[in-house]
């Protein structure tokens, strides 16, 4: 019945980069209120094994949270760091956040095209948190190609995503997640439950609703 009724929700209209644009630069510090988040957020970090990582590179970098963390607490002392987000609200909290580390960490914006600004095969760690599931089939193709371009041989690709509910709990949270989306994607920030496990990829995916990440670590090459 849970079943029957996720399907039957179905999808609507994504959000169009501008949508996006807009809905983050008015959400602002709220996105680190996202406590769903914390427990997928820590098994990537356990799992991505950052204190070996000399460059990360993260698409969707928000308020910089997340990369403040991993420079101040779990990455070498010289490992660098380059964030993209659409948002000019999010881009300035994240400047703010690494701002001690700027002589290695920076950020910028774009205009929510899937490409980031480096090198091919400069990173160790490509990194998108929450950000997959706001994205159109082929732009997810298109930062898949864009990180097995960025990242060294033997590289991680680290994603963290909304999923599919596997508990009867975990189900009807889903439901209730899918009709606000179908109601207005605005609602849950332009976000809907993918899986990551299903992507022809290797990668650590850790997926929110779940008790325990998707798969186990493993390496892009």
């Amino acid at each position: 019945m849970v079943q029957i009724l996720i399907n039957k929700l179905g999808e609507n209209k994504m959000l169009t980069y501008n949508e996006v644009k807009r809905f983050y630069d008015d959400f602002g510090r709220k996105q680190d209120r996202q406590l769903y988040e914390e427990s997928a957020i820590n098994d990537l970090i356990e799992q991505g094994k950052f204190g070996e990582a000399k460059y990360i590179v993260e698409f969707g970098c928000g308020t910089g949270n997340l990369a403040s963390r991993l420079l101040k607490s779990v990455s070498s002392g010289e490992c660098q760091y380059r964030g993209v987000d659409i948002s000019q609200t999010m881009v300035a909290l994240c400047q703010k956040n690494i701002e001690q580390f700027s002589e290695r960490a920076t950020c910028y914006r774009n205009e929510g095209e899937p490409k980031i600004d480096v090198q091919n095969q400069i990173a160790d760690r490509f990194v998108s948190t929450y950000v997959l599931d706001l994205l159109t089939e082929k732009d997810v193709t298109t930062l898949l190609n864009e990180a097995h371009r960025t990242l060294l041989p033997g590289g991680y690709l680290c994603l963290a995503s909304l999923t599919h509910g596997v508990s009867p709990v975990s189900r009807v949270v889903e439901i209730l997640w899918r009709g606000l989306y179908k109601l207005n994607p605005s609602i849950v920030g332009g976000c809907r439950p993918i899986n990551l496990a299903e992507r022809p990829c290797k990668s650590i995916c850790v997926n929110s609703f779940k008790t325990s990440p998707a798969s186990d670590p493993e390496t892009r090459s």
